[in-house]
């Protein structure tokens, strides 16, 4: 490594200088240039920072320069990069670890006995240098003080969150950028519950990680493992997590003990990710064992070579285009696909029974009331339901979960922010013993208290049930998702996610934001909009113009609710990219337009009018 006292970093950063008067580079990257050449905690990397900048790599400089990565109430999430402050690599991972660390150490509600030292939970998933950032967070928490909890291999990021509960972890680190491309990686943090971090432990970890680390502690992992700081318990954690997510398997309901094997075949793909260590070990647990390991998805493989767009996405349709030809092929009954880290599912199934039929995949949407009213009538036949159970799902979910519950006499708590971090904290809330079902639209889906996160796994096995039960009646999924809309309405929805490029995307993504607050958009899709509902402000504006206050949780999100009765428009910003999602809900009984069909292509004319609309408002900011 080449000593930074070697290297004239004033001449490298005058050359950086000269680059921003010419237009080559932003001030905002010559600023955090500057201190990633000057500041010794950076020392490491000068050399390689002076290499690009002799090449005079400028586009590559600003790229990973021009900000500081944030990290967020999820963790921290990027492309990776040897060096650079918008980059993930050792430092950006390090520092994570390190202010988590401090945080935890200074915080006095998660402090040791006397007896008992803090632990970490530590798993990472098959992307590029996922098991190196796995060993960094391991030696900065050992160092630290921390024992740390490791799954040596690919494995599922619900099995992290299990790992905490289980062992009764300070925290945990899961390694993975969940459906990024196979260029980013990132780090999920959760805190001693399992659950990803909440107020006011986000806010405290996020001071420590962006403002107070300025070294880095770190032992050797291998030699933590031979000092016995590091404990493996990939094969106990396995063992005892698949029990628990097999223990809320039903029984088949055509089966005179329950016990008999089930008969559907199932194609299931990990679209490369950890899912193959998980998702068939759970399947064959509970009678499934007829399932089948798509072959071309079946090895782990950071690049994803086989996904379309390299981008291992189940809520993307065209990821399960091969997956179908080769069920279709094979006579299967069912596709099922996990993403790299197996916490989402998705899922495709032919139309009908013939031979020859068409197959199709589901929304999340659809997914999460197909599940919803799977999950709440194998309750109710086992009499497992109470006056007290309860679901919970986000704001901008199907709507049609509540219809459902309602059905079943089931409570739904569906005034939740984006994100399963909400969703597990609901569960204490309303009790832990007659929580039943959580999910979000974007293919996310929890069942009992083992873990507090999405799983796939879990998901998988569900889908698996209700599919199986079906086919015992001679009926297809698709065929319970149009039972579903004959008895409670159909339930449209889509979402739309509008990119700011450029260098200025973040300021014009504001700047979006506030006009659809201050010049609101009169009609949508040919509808009038009668109220926007402020979570920022917590006021509801009519177009008569009254203002009146409400009590929610605070975000940066609007809705729009329109003139028919169960139309209305989210709209949300990112807050780590420069892009703002709108989320369409629409409703109709079916008695009214026809058939489901004509109901849905009716809805979806008027999605379309709607986006259109929320598109011209958009191009002419």
């Amino acid at each position: 490594m080449a000593q930074p006292d070697k290297i004239d970093t004033t001449e490298l950063v005058n050359r950086s200088q000269t680059a921003v008067h010419a237009g080559l580079l932003s001030d905002s990257a010559l600023d955090n240039l500057t201190l990633w050449l000057t500041q010794p905690r950076y020392a490491e990397y000068v050399s390689a920072i002076g290499k690009a900048i002799g090449q005079e790599s400028w586009q590559e400089l600003d790229d990973v320069f021009w900000t500081v990565i944030p990290f967020g109430t999820g963790g921290r999430r990027g492309r990776m990069h040897p060096f650079g402050s918008n980059a993930i690599n050792d430092r950006t991972i390090g520092e994570s670890a390190q202010g988590l660390a401090n945080y935890v150490l200074n915080n006095s509600a998660a402090q040791s006995t006397a007896n008992e030292r803090l632990s970490c939970a530590i798993g990472y998933d098959t992307r590029h240098q996922s098991r190196h950032f796995a060993e960094l967070c391991a030696g900065i928490m050992i160092a630290n003080g921390f024992h740390v909890y490791f799954l040596d291999e690919y494995r599922a990021t619900p099995q992290v969150s299990f790992l905490v509960r289980q062992k009764k972890c300070a925290c945990g680190i899961m390694v993975t950028a969940s459906h990024n491309p196979p260029s980013d990686n990132a780090v999920k943090i959760y805190w001693n519950d399992g659950g990803q971090i909440l107020p006011p432990h986000d806010a405290g970890i996020i001071e420590q990680v962006m403002e107070q680390v300025e070294n880095i502690e770190v032992c050797d992992f291998d030699d933590a493992v031979q000092s016995g700081d590091v404990t493996i318990c990939t094969a106990e954690i396995d063992e005892l997590y698949r029990a628990a997510v097999v223990e809320h398997c039903s029984p088949s309901r055509f089966s005179s003990d329950g016990q008999a094997a089930r008969g559907l075949k199932v194609i299931y793909s990990p679209l490369h990710g950890v899912g193959g260590f998980v998702v068939p070990a759970v399947l064959q647990a509970c009678q499934f064992n007829n399932v089948v390991v798509y072959p071309n998805h079946a090895e782990p493989d950071p690049n994803f070579t086989n996904v379309p767009d390299h981008v291992s996405n189940p809520e993307n349709p065209a990821v399960f285009n091969s997956i179908i030809k080769y069920a279709q092929q094979e006579g299967a009954d069912v596709v099922l696909a996990t993403d790299p880290d197996a916490d989402r599912m998705g899922c495709a199934a032919p139309v009908d029974l013939s031979c020859e039929c068409e197959w199709k995949t589901f929304n999340g949407n659809q997914l999460c009331a197909m599940l919803a009213a799977y999950r709440m009538q194998s309750l109710q036949d086992q009499n497992l339901l109470t006056a007290t159970s309860f679901q919970v799902t986000t704001l901008v979910t199907t709507a049609l979960l509540r219809r459902i519950g309602e059905h079943y006499a089931v409570q739904t708590r569906d005034d939740l922010l984006v994100g399963f971090k909400w969703i597990a904290s609901a569960i204490d809330e309303g009790g832990a013993n007659d929580f039943i079902y959580g999910t979000e639209e974007s293919h996310g889906f929890m069942i009992g208290d083992y873990c507090r996160d999405k799983d796939g796994a879990a998901a998988c096995m569900l889908l698996c049930e209700l599919a199986d039960d079906l086919k015992q009646q001679g009926k297809t999924l698709h065929d319970f998702l149009t039972s579903l809309y004959e008895q409670f309405g159909v339930y449209q929805e889509s979402l739309k996610t509008i990119y700011m490029h450029g260098s200025s995307g973040m300021q014009r993504m504001q700047h979006v934001m506030d006009q659809l607050r201050n010049a609101s958009p009169r009609d949508l899709g040919g509808q009038q909009v009668m109220r926007i509902r402020d979570y920022l402000t917590q006021q509801i504006t009519t177009t008569a113009g009254s203002v009146t206050v409400f009590s929610g949780p605070i975000d940066n999100l609007l809705f729009f609710e329109l003139e028919t009765a169960g139309h209305y428009v989210a709209v949300r910003p990112s807050g780590t990219e420069p892009k703002i999602k709108f989320y369409s809900f629409t409703r109709a009984d079916v008695e009214s337009r026809g058939s489901v069909e004509k109901t849905q292509d009716s809805l979806n004319a008027m999605i379309q009018l709607i986006e259109d609309d929320l598109q011209r408002f958009v191009d002419a900011e």
